[in-house]
């Protein structure tokens, strides 16, 4: 599979000195679904608008489909559809008017655009509101019609900027229907930044989890979290800011604990075998008279992933839900 993105060394400074993207490398192959995963300020959107033509960066090389970015700019801009986070629609035109619009930029032939516009609003749901003036769609209407307006010009490369930020479930689940068709049907490369831990486990075939400019670890959602190689034990304290200093010290030696981080919960313990901890994490904690308000454990996700090689969360209310075991504070 030949590749589509090749970035090295790609560094980009702002005028203020803000050094958003530090030195990281990657690279797609053509019809790859590609994530960007990381939390806001992480360096996504920089980096997204540097590959779109949008920004210069300071340093580094870029190639897309093998053209030069510094030298070829027009070429890449002519196969790619970019869909940023805010949505772009005209509200005075309808949804058809606005996708014919976009055609007409594309310079597609009338003919051929009428039924490239026919298919498009099928594919996003869209053909009973095609007339109707996009001012009256709802949010998760407005994304689907953006959507459809990046792939008019059937583009080999899709960039797509948190594009379900803000949607409702059901919104939000429609378009990963239509993206995993468009990358299986169609063989659209997708390159997709994102905070949502399911959103890029579910469509990602292959993950970079990016942190204050840099590159914290790669691979497929599958062997990140198999990298891992632990289950992840979340502890809630009935006094976390009284009790966590101590709680660290005796959970640290107890056999099998591999690492401590703060989390929402209060502490998160990455362990092995960590069903058969829990007893021992409870009479450790009960011996110093630390009173729980829960114990839970599960398989590693993304985002423990994240949390062990940053020491923070991206999202929590946005987890990848995994079966997990609850004590304590909850139903086991």
């Amino acid at each position: 599979m030949s590749t589509m993105i090749d970035v090295k060394d790609l560094v980009m400074v702002y005028s203020n000195g803000t050094r958003a993207v530090d030195n990281i490398s990657f690279n797609v192959k053509k019809g790859e679904f590609f994530g960007f995963l990381g939390p806001n300020g992480a360096g996504k959107s920089t980096t997204i608008k540097v590959l779109t033509t949008l920004l210069k960066k300071t340093s580094g090389s870029v190639h897309v489909s093998g053209y030069n970015l510094d030298n070829d700019s027009k070429e890449i801009r002519k196969m790619i559809g970019v869909q940023s986070q805010d949505t772009a629609v005209d509200g005075d035109l309808t949804g058809r008017e606005n996708l014919m619009l976009q055609g007409h930029f594309q310079q597609i032939p009338n003919k051929i655009l009428k039924e490239r516009v026919d298919e498009l609003l099928k594919l996003v749901d869209l053909e009973n509101f095609a007339d109707k003036r996009t001012r009256n769609y709802s949010g998760g209407m407005k994304k689907r019609l953006d959507l459809a307006t990046t792939l008019v010009h059937r583009p080999q490369l899709l960039f797509l900027d948190e594009p379900t930020t803000g949607l409702d479930p059901q919104s939000r689940s429609a378009i990963w229907e239509y993206l995993e068709k468009i990358n299986k049907e169609e063989k659209t490369t997708i390159f997709l930044t994102t905070q949502y831990m399911e959103e890029a486990d579910r469509l990602c075939r292959t993950l970079a989890i990016i942190d204050t400019g840099k590159i914290v670890a790669s691979g497929s959602p599958t062997e990140l979290k198999q990298q891992l190689g632990v289950d992840s034990i979340k502890i809630t304290l009935k006094d976390c800011a009284k009790d966590k200093t101590t709680a660290i010290k005796i959970l640290k030696s107890l056999t099998g604990v591999s690492n401590i981080t703060e989390s929402g919960d209060c502490l998160t313990v990455f362990a092995k075998n960590a069903s058969q901890l829990i007893a021992d994490i409870i009479r450790a904690l009960d011996s110093l008279e630390i009173r729980l308000a829960g114990v839970n454990f599960s398989s590693p996700t993304l985002d423990d992933v994240y949390l062990e090689k940053t020491g923070k969360r991206i999202r929590a209310e946005e987890l990848t839900k995994k079966p997990s075991a609850t004590f304590m504070g909850g139903k086991r």
